[in-house]
């Protein structure tokens, strides 16, 4: 006799749905988790993309400019909190704890971060998303076609959410929640843990500013009504030029703005930078910056004045600006200019040292590890 048979309500297996729900949860849950720890590493990049949407926004949408710009202030704090919610929701989806709730939470996330990316990609605003910081470059219909994938998946799961068994796995949504909130602390108060910026210690800065390969490229052309394509320029003059498009995209230049410069007879000083040892002061900006960093820094430069070591100031203010800091804060270097969103690049914390030789980053360091002379001259031989 077939049990099945004789009792209907017996179960024969997972119902194919219900597979497809968990692994839609466990894919759900995986992406979270990476975006969410690899902006977490570095909460400053993530503020800076905050900035740029509301100050975006302020502009697109005039009647709530003050809003947006209001909200700027508050750009470190929600960084760090919107990037931990993806990683604490993405572990509380997988270890079914309070299904409900947490995927409809998850919901309202992934909507708010389709908004953006459709924003983004639709009228060519802020173009790098920063979905998943600087470990992954989307474009910006990429990014959206990543969140509505995601948004498709949240709605299958939501529709599945009684079915999911609520575990008592509280304890492990609540260490989730200390270690992320710790690492983004962390990563404010000293810098990112895991450097992907191509200003890390051991990149080169003149090596990264030159193509990879020869870059090699495609010529689109229209003759006749009919679009055809060539990888050399066609010499016959009948075809009309349409565009031009990079082949080997991965082979451009990862570093193309990088620019030092004096407003004074010098000029440019770019080459110089990569020319011998120097340790440069980042000085983003003057305002708010914390006076209590600065002696270990003047510190620091008294004491290599008659070493190998060159000391600067890099900074994106006015002559006016950083001649009142150097004076208030007894910083007899010399300063030279460069682009504020460089600047932003290379360092995440203001001020902060950043020291080469030969053009190859040897040190970077947030203010509140400032190194002494010693560690300096060590690590630039």
């Amino acid at each position: 006799m077939n049990p099945t048979a004789a009792h209907p309500k017996l179960k024969t297996g997972t119902p194919p749905m219900l597979w497809a729900a968990r692994i839609a949860r466990f894919l759900v849950g995986i992406v979270f988790i990476f975006s969410g720890l690899i902006k977490l590493n570095d909460p400053v990049g993530t503020q800076i993309k905050f900035e740029e949407y509301f100050e975006v926004f302020a502009q697109d949408v005039p009647f709530l400019h003050d809003f947006f710009m209001g909200l700027v202030p508050f750009t470190l704090t929600m960084s760090v909190l919107f990037c931990a919610a993806e990683i604490i929701l993405g572990v509380a989806l997988m270890a079914s704890y309070k299904p409900k709730v947490t995927t409809w939470l998850l919901f309202f996330l992934i909507v708010f971060f389709t908004f953006l990316t459709f924003y983004s990609a639709y009228f060519n605003r802020v173009t790098d998303c920063g979905c998943f910081g600087d470990a992954i470059k989307l474009k910006p219909w990429t990014s959206f076609g990543k969140d509505v994938v995601l948004t498709i998946l949240i709605l299958f799961i939501i529709g599945h959410r009684n079915r999911i068994k609520p575990r008592n796995t509280g304890w492990l949504v609540g260490l989730t929640t200390v270690l992320t909130l710790g690492l983004g602390i962390y990563a404010i108060q000293f810098l990112p843990p895991l450097d992907l910026l191509p200003y890390a210690v051991g990149k080169s800065i003149p090596a990264q500013m030159k193509p990879s390969e020869p870059l090699r490229y495609k010529y689109v052309m229209e003759k006749n009504g009919k679009t055809e394509t060539f990888e050399q320029y066609p010499t016959d003059t009948t075809y009309k030029f349409k565009e031009m498009v990079l082949i080997n995209e991965g082979a451009k230049p990862k570093i193309t703005d990088y620019r030092v410069w004096n407003d004074n007879l010098e000029g440019d000083f770019t080459q110089q930078t990569f020319e011998g040892r120097k340790l440069f002061v980042i000085v983003k900006n003057t305002k708010g910056i914390d006076a209590g960093s600065i002696p270990a820094i003047r510190s620091l430069v008294r004491d290599l004045k008659s070493s190998p070591v060159e000391a600067y100031i890099l900074t994106s203010v006015s002559d006016d600006e950083i001649n009142a800091f150097r004076k208030q804060f007894q910083l007899d270097i010399k300063y030279y200019k460069v682009d504020a969103t460089v600047l932003k690049t290379i360092m995440r914390s203001n001020p902060g040292t950043w020291l080469l030789k030969d053009g190859v980053v040897k040190g970077k360091w947030h203010y509140n590890t400032t190194p002494d002379a010693a560690e300096v001259l060590s690590l630039s031989k």
